[in-house]
C-alpha cells in the first residue's frame, strides 16, 4: 500500500514521470481498443469483405469502362492527382449515439498523420483528424455538433456549411444555401464537398437531399442530407493529406 502511494506521489509531483505515465496509459488504452477491434473485425469479416468486394468491383469498372456511372456513390481517389495523398486506416473505436462523436484510427504521427487531415471512406466523407499520438489518431466525426464542413449542391455549385443537429446518425444538415438555389433543388440531389478549404478536395461525396425548407427569415435553405455512409458500420477509411496545405496556411497567416 505504502509503495503504491509513493509511486502515485512521485507521478503527481514530477512532470517528467507524469508525462511518461500518461503516455504509457494512452499507449495501453490504444492497445486495448486495437485488440478489441481485432476481435470485432474477425466476427465482422463477412460484411466487411462484401464491402471491399463491392469497392474492388467498382474500381475495376473505372479501370476498364470508358464512362463512369452517373449515379456512383463511390470515391475515385485517382482523379485527385498528386496534390492529395491517401493513406489507408482502420477504425478501432467509434461512436454515433452521442452529441459529439469521435472515432479512433490505427494510424498516427509515425505514419505522418497530422491534425486537420480529412477522413473519408469509399462512399464519402467521415470527418477530420483532431489529435494524434505516435500510433493512433482521433477523428471529429461528421456526427459531431462542433463539426463544420464546406459543402455544396453538385449540380448548381451553391455552397453552405454542413453541420449536425444530433437527431439522427443518418442525416446531417446543410445550411446557408441561398434562396435562389431553390428553383433547381429537389429530393435526391447529390451533396459534395465544395473544395473551399484546404482539408477536403472538391467533389468528395457526402449524401443526397432528403428534404429542405427555408429558414425563419426565408433567405436561406436548410437541407437535410442523408449520408451515403452508414456511420454505424464503418471499418476501413482513407486519410487525405493536402500536400499544399502548409503553403496555403502560411499565405493566409501573412
Amino acid at each position: 500500500m505504502l509503495f503504491s502511494l509513493s509511486i502515485l506521489f512521485t507521478i503527481q509531483s514530477h512532470s517528467y514521470h507524469k508525462s511518461k505515465f500518461i503516455n504509457s496509459a494512452n499507449f495501453l488504452t490504444g492497445g486495448i481498443y486495437n485488440s478489441i477491434n481485432n476481435i470485432s473485425s474477425y466476427f465482422n469479416l463477412k460484411s466487411q469483405n462484401q464491402l471491399l468486394a463491392e469497392e474492388n468491383k467498382k474500381l475495376r469498372t473505372l479501370l476498364y469502362d470508358s464512362e463512369k456511372a452517373a449515379d456512383s456513390v463511390y470515391l475515385d481517389s485517382s482523379k485527385y492527382g498528386s496534390l492529395y495523398k491517401f493513406t489507408t486506416a482502420n477504425i478501432i473505436k467509434s461512436s454515433y449515439s452521442l452529441s459529439d462523436n469521435l472515432l479512433t484510427l490505427n494510424k498516427g504521427r509515425n505514419d505522418s498523420i497530422k491534425q486537420d487531415f480529412g477522413v473519408v471512406s469509399s462512399k464519402g466523407i467521415i470527418g477530420i483528424i483532431d489529435k494524434t499520438s505516435d500510433n493512433y489518431a482521433t477523428v471529429i466525426s461528421v456526427l459531431n455538433t462542433t463539426s463544420q464542413i464546406s459543402a455544396q449542391l453538385k449540380k448548381t455549385n451553391h455552397f453552405g456549411t454542413l453541420k449536425w443537429d444530433s437527431n439522427s446518425p443518418e442525416l446531417v444538415q446543410l445550411i446557408d444555401i441561398p434562396k435562389i438555389a431553390g428553383t433547381n433543388l429537389k429530393k435526391g440531389d447529390t451533396i459534395i464537398t465544395s473544395g473551399r478549404s484546404s482539408i477536403f478536395p472538391k467533389g468528395i461525396l457526402i449524401g443526397a437531399v432528403e428534404d429542405f425548407q427555408l429558414d425563419t427569415a426565408e433567405n436561406y435553405y436548410e437541407i437535410n442530407v442523408k449520408l451515403f455512409n452508414d456511420m454505424t458500420n464503418i471499418e476501413h477509411v482513407y486519410i487525405i493529406e493536402n500536400r499544399d496545405k502548409p503553403e496555403i496556411t502560411n499565405l493566409s497567416n501573412e
